[in-house]
């Protein structure tokens, strides 16, 4: 049962949404590596606003998330983003399916 979410908000500057799109749908492969990642999910909000949303059974899971190879490529591309992104730790109080 999942406990424990990262909501991630990233704002992106004009003329890279292509981009962040490309790299989000390329961060699928690793995160399906990861055991402890329940449910990812990487979204468009908007033209230049995306997301990622994603579940873990425990707070152990996600530091480990934080930890890994997404995260650490979210922060190598400081050029992408018109602010830094907003990660927002949640907690899941009820769920259906994962």
């Amino acid at each position: 049962m999942v406990k424990v979410a990262l909501l991630v908000r990233l704002e992106v500057k004009p003329g890279h949404e292509q981009t962040v799109a490309d790299f989000l749908a390329g961060a699928l492969p690793i995160v399906e590596a990861e055991p402890a990642t329940t449910t990812w999910y990487a979204l468009r909000l908007g033209p230049s606003t995306f997301g990622i949303f994603d579940t873990f059974p425990d707070e152990a899971g996600r530091k480990a998330h934080l930890a890994g190879q997404v995260a650490a490529a979210l922060g190598t591309h400081a050029d992408l983003w018109a602010s830094p992104p907003h990660i927002e730790m949640v907690e899941i109080l009820a769920s259906k399916g994962a």
